[in-house]
């Protein structure tokens, strides 16, 4: 079973909820705003089901409230951030607004975001960019219970490890391609999980490297205390994204890659390497412009498929279900929302 709540509700009751985790107000608003902008968009992975674990992470102490980023180093094109284990919908944020200022003085910033908690849905980020008319591209790897076996390998040995790339297309809706280089996100497996669903062949191993159709390999400990794992898209070559993406979002900005056991901490840390560029400052935005809306055109142009409903672009299906979430409310199941009301329990039992 489902419910369906306002958007305005939803942020509402989690702003609360991080309020009561520690964050002032100003931050429990953004961060929930974030969340509800995820399930409005159709990704209800990164979307406010993620608060129990924000909550656990919290009372860890492997989340830092009321936390921003900190500067390592600024020489203006170059900036190296360190998020501080702040929530990642505000380091995420100040980051892109220091490398969008930035790109506009110097026509391109590449920003090393280390250390930051969950950055959620990295569209976000994107679409902050192109509102000011720049390309943005972002790899990001997680340091996490690690969920996604290597091309060859029975096990999972690294995060979905995300790549975004957001390009202005003019008068038009921007192209904001944001993906996880894992077949699908781990996040989709919990909501299949909590939904009683199974999910495609080709998605998932279990704990011993078979085939699975159950999300709940990677969501739960299995009978051996052991995981399953997700695979990565495209075989090898979603394999080779996602090492990238650990090693530019990992390694090269200082956060670290993850090369260890795992353990059941509930912080999810992201490494994030963003290059920023400014078409104006190129010297290149009226060709720019013109060449990008001549390839969208010629591509929209092609036949429908059998069975298709047409070309889409990378960000279409996210604005067609925020039209339509934000008019019918946002459907949350009921594990979830069940989810939910014992995280905030857990922070009034312990006031």
């Amino acid at each position: 079973m489902s419910q369906s709540i306002p958007a305005a509700q939803l942020r509402t009751q989690i702003a609360n909820i991080l309020h009561m985790a520690g964050s002032e107000h100003a931050e429990a608003e953004q961060v929930a705003a974030n969340l509800v902008m995820a399930n409005l968009s159709g990704h209800d992975s990164h979307g406010v089901g993620m608060v129990p674990r924000y909550v656990d992470a919290v009372l860890e102490g492997g989340l830092s409230p009321n936390t921003g980023v900190k500067v390592r180093l600024d020489t203006g094109p170059l900036l190296n951030l360190d998020g501080q284990r702040g929530y990642g919908q505000i380091t995420g944020v100040q980051a892109m607004q220091m490398g969008i200022e930035r790109a506009k003085q110097h026509g391109v910033c590449t920003v090393a975001l280390s250390r930051s908690h969950h950055l959620g849905r990295i569209g976000h980020f994107a679409e902050m960019a192109v509102a000011q008319g720049l390309v943005s591209v972002h790899f990001v790897n997680v340091l996490s219970r690690p969920v996604v076996a290597p091309f060859g390998g029975g096990d999972g040995r690294f995060g979905t490890n995300p790549c975004c790339i957001g390009v202005p297309m003019g008068s038009r809706p921007p192209f904001v391609l944001d993906f996880a280089t894992s077949r699908v996100a781990q996040g989709k497996m919990r909501v299949a999980y909590n939904k009683g669903e199974e999910v495609p062949n080709g998605y998932l191993i279990d704990e011993k490297g078979h085939p699975t159709n159950k999300p709940g390999v990677v969501v739960v400990p299995q009978s051996n205390g052991l995981f399953g794992a997700l695979m990565t898209f495209g075989e090898h070559k979603g394999f080779g994204m996602a090492m990238a993406c650990e090693l530019l979002g990992g390694a090269l900005t200082g956060g670290g890659t993850w090369h260890r056991e795992a353990d059941d901490q509930r912080a999810v840390l992201n490494g994030m390497l963003t290059m920023i560029i400014d078409p104006v400052r190129l010297g290149t935005q009226d060709s720019f412009e013109k060449e990008a809306l001549a390839f969208e055109d010629w591509l929209r142009q092609s036949p429908n498929a059998p069975g298709s409903e047409g070309v889409l672009m990378a960000g279409e299906p996210e604005r067609k279900a925020r039209a339509d979430r934000e008019l019918h409310g946002i459907w949350i199941d009921d594990t979830t929302w069940a989810e939910i009301q014992d995280a905030e329990a857990k922070l009034k039992n312990r006031h």
